[in-house]
C-alpha cells in the first residue's frame, strides 16, 4: 500500500470510528413520540405515575420525548376519532388506557406497536391471542385478578354483617365490567346475598342510582371500576355520603378522596409497568415478545373518618389487614 493510500485509509478509518458513536448517540437522543388514548374525560392524577416512570427511564418531555394525550369517556365513535388523530401524528408507540379505549386504538394503529393498560380480559375481548404469547402488535397490562369481586363482597359483609341486600353500580357498555358483574353475582350466591343491579351509562344515571339503592332497601353498595364512574368519582363519593350507604370501590383513589373502602389493583403500579413496556418497545422489543401482565400489587384501604360519619365500627380483623386513612 502506498504512503498516500495508507494515509487515506487511516483518515477514513478514523472518520468512521468517530461517526459510529455520533450515529449511536443521535439514535439515542432523537425525540420519541408516544400517543395516549385514555377512556376518561380528563387527565387523572394516577397518570402521573406513567409520566414519572418514563422520566426515570431517561425520557424527558420537551427534550427527547413527546406525549400526545387524548381523553374521552363518550363512547366508541368519539374514541375512534381520537385514535385516528393520534395515528396521524405518527407516534412510535400507542398507549390505550381502559378497555373501551383499546378497540379504537387497535383499529386505527395499523402496524404501530400498542401497549394497553387498565383493561379487563384482553384474551376474551380479542386484543391478544394469549397472555403468555400476545401475538400481533399489542401487549400490556390487565387488571383482571382472581376473586376481586368476591373479596369486595366479603369485605362489605365484614363491615355490615347483617346485610342481606346490596346494590351494584356498573356500566354494561364496558365488556370488562360485564365480566365483573357476573363474577359478583357468582360470589353473592354462596353468601346468600340479594343483589340489586343498577346500570349506569350517563352521569344522570349515576345521580339516580343512589335513590334506587335506597328505595330497594340496600344496606350496602359496590361500584365496579369503569371509566365513566372513575371520571365522576367525586360526585359518587358525595352521593354515597348523602345517602348514608356504606360503599366499596375498585381502587384506592376513592378512599383517598373520602370514600369508605376500596379493594383492587394498585393503578399507579400498573401505570408504571405500562411505561416500562413502552420503554422496552422503544428500544426494539416486539409487543409479541412481551407477555401480558396481571396485577401483583393490590390495595385494601379504609377511611375511618367516613366510617365514623356512617356510624360504622370497622372490625379489628379488617383494620390490621388494611391501610387506614384517619
Amino acid at each position: 500500500m502506498s504512503g498516500i493510500r495508507r494515509r487515506e485509509f487511516v483518515i477514513l478509518l478514523g472518520g468512521a470510528a468517530t461517526a459510529w458513536p455520533l450515529a449511536a448517540r443521535a439514535q439515542q437522543e432523537r425525540t420519541r413520540r408516544v400517543g395516549v388514548l385514555a377512556g376518561y374525560e380528563r387527565h387523572v392524577p394516577e397518570f402521573e405515575a406513567f409520566r414519572k416512570q418514563l422520566h426515570e427511564l431517561g425520557y424527558i418531555e420537551g427534550k427527547n420525548l413527546v406525549i400526545d394525550w387524548r381523553y374521552s369517556d363518550e363512547g366508541t365513535a368519539r374514541l375512534s376519532i381520537l385514535a385516528e388523530e393520534l395515528v396521524a401524528l405518527r407516534p412510535d408507540v400507542l398507549v390505550s388506557i381502559t378497555t373501551p379505549a383499546t378497540p379504537a386504538v387497535k383499529a386505527a394503529a395499523g402496524d404501530i406497536p400498542v401497549v394497553f393498560s387498565i383493561v379487563g380480559d384482553p384474551v376474551a375481548t380479542g386484543f391478544v391471542a394469549s397472555l403468555a404469547h400476545p401475538g400481533g402488535n399489542m401487549t400490556g397490562q390487565s387488571i383482571v385478578a382472581v376473586d376481586l369481586s368476591g373479596k369486595r363482597l366479603e369485605l362489605l359483609r365484614e363491615i355490615i354483617p347483617t346485610a342481606s341486600t346490596l346494590a351494584v353500580i356498573w356500566n354494561p357498555t364496558n365488556s370488562a365490567v360485564r365480566l365483573a358483574w357476573h363474577e359478583t353475582q357468582d360470589a353473592a350466591l354462596p353468601l346468600g346475598l340479594r343483589l340489586i343491579s343498577i346500570e349506569v351509562r350517563t352521569v344522570s344515571d349515576i345521580v339516580s342510582a343512589f335513590d334506587i339503592a335506597k328505595q330497594e332497601g340496600c344496606q350496602g353498595l359496590i361500584v365496579l371500576p369503569d371509566p365513566l364512574t372513575g371520571s365522576h368519582r367525586s360526585a359518587i363519593i358525595a352521593l354515597a355520603a348523602k345517602a348514608r350507604i356504606p360503599t366499596v370501590y375498585g381502587y384506592r383513589e376513592y378512599v383517598d378522596e373520602g370514600g369508605l373502602l376500596a379493594y383492587g389493583a394498585n393503578y399507579r403500579a400498573v401505570y408504571r409497568r405500562t411505561a416500562i413496556y413502552v420503554d422496552k418497545i422503544l428500544k426494539g422489543t416486539k409487543p409479541a415478545d412481551l407477555p401480558v401482565e396481571q396485577p401483583t400489587t393490590f390495595d385494601l384501604v379504609v377511611n375511618l373518618k367516613t366510617a365514623q360519619a356512617l356510624g360504622l365500627t370497622i372490625p379489628p380483623s379488617l383494620l390490621v389487614r388494611a391501610e387506614v386513612i384517619e
